[in-house]
């Protein structure tokens, strides 16, 4: 089936290559196009109705991606390049359909940012180029860790800071962290203000004849609420949503960046990820608007090491550990969870957690959660409880507008349910209500008690916390950061009574009715 094509006049002989761009290398700039003109090649876009139909995705993620898709096909059009966008039921079908029809000889692509991805390709026999996408391309991140008893990625971060030259000041060895530290995270751990203040608004950008035939398409398996146009489509609106952040919600991004209240989906986080993983943006120039920022005065330091940090330091390590452990890292189960997704995650149930209640709100109206609400809310939850990582990280990549599998895999499975065994992250992330109690306003109007872990008003963050421990107290022993936890929890006088009350909460976590 074809999208949109049109046949440009002295191009369409079997003489100029085909770039074949994915939905998620949407930049001009980088990869196969940058330095092509018109005439020079033609430009191919598969929808992959597969892909299209492999999960029962979030509505404005399925839009989002196809959208920003079809407008820069659009843009390659007004620009001059002969362009082929079309639906196949695979891509591999898709570049087989545009190469019987143009008689292409030879097809060139950047690496894809998938591993299945670039398996494909070189089966195919797709020439790949160099994904510039990011500041750390994977084989140099290989070379990084090589050698290496430990992987961090504060380790990883001031080696970025150093060789980007990013926050730095020229002193006698030439790298100095600005501020003579590297981090600033003891300032950026404020609980939400009280106050009722309001926060940075975001533009809404308008939906055009493009969105509307994207809107027309999409399955009716998906879910969510419909696209509000919040999310940028296009380069032109990303750099936009970069200056307003820039302008408006840096300098308040630090100290309550792990903050969360339920009547604030964002408060001041950036909200660019979705732009970035898409190629809108690249991380490049995200990091010079936030420097410049500092630089000028405009935003302090606080704010501007934190965010950096989430973009040259956590965001790039990890895409380099995806790459460095996969393909066995997907099927990591190290704690044997078995769990599904909750019915209360799915939207396929309702909830008396107000913390969680909240969170998936935001992620029904907006296909978006911030990083803490997906660590300490939903990630903590499925941690403590038992959920399956490959189950939990494919809802998680097809309810988040910024999900791709190199960024949830590590997340998941890694960070959030430490299903890795600690290759990532050190400890697992489990927490009782007292630290949602402590970085939101949900406990004040939530029926659960943070406080209790028996009873019928306990928490079940609580009860789960230090079920969690007992359930896996062998295999977690050996963690040094889990002896004073796993010592507190051997001494509960009432952990029979515990455990029992987590039987019951796992039951109606399972049934949809806790």
């Amino acid at each position: 089936m074809k999208i949109q094509h049109r046949h440009t006049a002295g191009a369409t002989g079997a003489s100029i290559p085909t770039v074949w761009v994915f939905a998620d290398q949407l930049n001009r700039a980088r990869g196969a196009l940058a330095g092509r003109s018109p005439g020079e090649c033609r430009v191919l876009f598969v929808e992959s109705e597969a892909l299209i139909s492999s999960r029962r995705w979030h509505r404005q993620r399925l839009h989002l991606v196809l959208s920003a898709m079809a407008h820069f096909a659009a843009e390659l059009r007004a620009e001059g390049f002969e362009v082929d966008h079309r639906r196949a039921c695979t891509l591999s079908r898709g570049l087989q359909d545009h190469i019987d029809e143009y008689r292409a000889p030879h097809i060139i692509a950047m690496e894809p940012t998938s591993w299945d991805g670039r398996a494909m390709l070189e089966r195919l026999g797709v020439e790949l180029l160099r994904n510039d996408l990011f500041l750390c391309h994977y084989d140099d991140f290989a070379g990084w860790a090589a050698g290496r008893k430990r992987l961090t990625m504060e380790d990883f971060y001031r080696w970025q800071r150093q060789r980007l030259r990013v926050l730095i000041d020229e002193g006698v060895d030439g790298s100095e962290p600005v501020g003579g530290k590297w981090n600033f995270d003891h300032d950026n751990r404020e609980p939400p203000p009280s106050d009722g203040r309001a926060w940075p608004l975001i533009e809404r950008f308008e939906l055009d004849d493009i969105d509307r035939a994207v809107l027309d398409r999409l399955p009716v398996t998906t879910f969510g609420a419909e696209p509000d146009a919040a999310w940028p489509v296009t380069r032109a609106q990303a750099m936009s949503r970069l200056r307003e952040f820039v302008d408006h919600g840096l300098a308040l991004f630090g100290p309550h960046e792990d903050a969360m209240l339920a009547a604030e989906w964002k408060l001041a986080h950036s909200v660019l990820s979705s732009s970035m993983n898409l190629g809108l943006l690249h991380p490049a120039e995200v990091v010079a608007a936030a420097e410049s920022a500092f630089r000028r005065g405009a935003a302090p330091l606080n704010s501007v090491e934190g965010f950096i940090r989430q973009v040259i330091g956590w965001r790039e390590y990890v895409w380099g550990v995806y790459w460095l452990w996969m393909p066995e890292y997907r099927k990591r189960n190290a704690l044997a969870a078995t769990r599904a997704v909750p019915p209360a995650f799915t939207g396929h149930a309702r909830t008396e957690m107000a913390c969680v209640s909240s969170v998936i709100r935001h992620v029904h109206d907006h296909g978006f959660a911030h990083h803490i609400e997906r660590l300490m809310v939903l990630g903590n939850l499925a941690l403590t409880a038992g959920v399956d990582p490959g189950a939990m990280t494919a809802w998680m990549h097809a309810s988040f507008v910024d999900g791709a599998e190199w960024v949830m895999l590590p997340n998941v499975i890694g960070m959030a349910l430490f299903a890795d065994g600690g290759m990532m992250a050190t400890k697992p992330y489990a927490s009782g209500g007292a630290y949602i109690n402590k970085m939101s306003d949900s406990c004040k109007s939530c029926r659960f008690d943070p406080k209790q872990r028996t009873g019928p008003d306990a928490c079940p963050y609580t009860t789960l916390y230090w079920d969690f421990l007992a359930r896996n107290a062998d295999t977690l022993a050996t963690n040094h950061r889990l002896a004073r936890p796993l010592a507190a929890m051997r001494r509960l006088s009432d952990l029979p009574a515990v455990r029992s009350r987590a039987v019951e909460i796992l039951d109606r976590l399972d049934n949809g009715t806790l």
